[in-house]
């Protein structure tokens, strides 16, 4: 399992890349839970991460645009990120979303062949209006995209597992392995949910709060320190 930390600039991309985070994932938390950050702060992160360090980049909460959407994904994708992350925010059906991964796929991967996309459902689906969790894998495998990703929009003191129960979680990942898909966690989650996580599974658990200061991933610092406590958190339960 790999640990993607979300830095919003570079001093916390920097913190990220001490703390030996796995993937630096670049978002903008003032746009929302998958708020896209400007294409110089990427660039930027992409120019200071070293090789061996992925970096993945957020696409923004989408609405049903997928002109616009598949325009941002090409200009993700020539900056050299590895990851392009897609929120389907907006999106009201299944077959919605399938088309617009598509066109993302498309311009992603006509850009940059070996960018993965990810398809990024929301737990708390039914507050939002957005698709259920447990049609994720299926859009990303009709779509033909990389990675099934379940994140939360609610940010306030809920997590993943207010939303999600474990039993609901493990088929999720065991879904989208079975369509040959990589499976991401995300949503609030704590250093003491990193066990979970990996126990269900996942290929990727992502984390912003949990690496910042008074675990506050709006007006917390994102420090090494904690990160790199998220990161032997993750090998302690490798080791077991």
């Amino acid at each position: 399992m790999k640990l993607l930390i979300s830095p919003k600039n570079e001093t916390e991309a920097q913190e990220a890349i001490a703390g030996a985070a796995d993937i630096i994932d670049v978002k903008n938390p003032l746009e929302g839970p998958l708020g896209a950050n400007y294409p110089w702060v990427i660039k930027k992160i992409k120019e200071i991460t070293p090789k061996g360090i992925e970096v993945s980049c957020a696409l923004g909460d989408v609405l049903n645009y997928p002109g616009s959407v598949s325009l941002a994904a090409l200009g993700a994708a020539s900056l050299g990120v590895d990851y392009v992350k897609v929120g389907l925010y907006g999106l009201k059906t299944p077959q919605e979303a399938v088309f617009l991964l598509q066109q993302v796929n498309r311009a992603a991967k006509d850009c940059n062949p070996s960018v993965k996309v990810v398809a990024a459902g929301y737990a708390d689906s039914e507050k939002i209006g957005a698709i259920a969790p447990s049609f994720i894998p299926e859009i990303a495998y009709q779509a033909q995209v990389d990675v099934a990703m379940l994140d939360t929009a609610s940010k306030n003191g809920t997590s993943l597992f207010n939303y999600q129960t474990t039993e609901q979680l493990r088929a999720f990942v065991a879904t989208a392995h079975g369509l040959g898909l990589q499976a991401a966690l995300a949503g609030s989650l704590r250093k003491r949910d990193i066990a979970v996580i990996y126990g269900l599974g996942a290929d990727i658990a992502g984390l912003r709060g949990a690496a910042c200061t008074g675990s506050d991933r709006n007006k917390g610092n994102m420090t090494r320190e904690l990160v790199a406590e998220l990161v032997e958190a993750v090998k302690q339960v490798k080791r077991v």
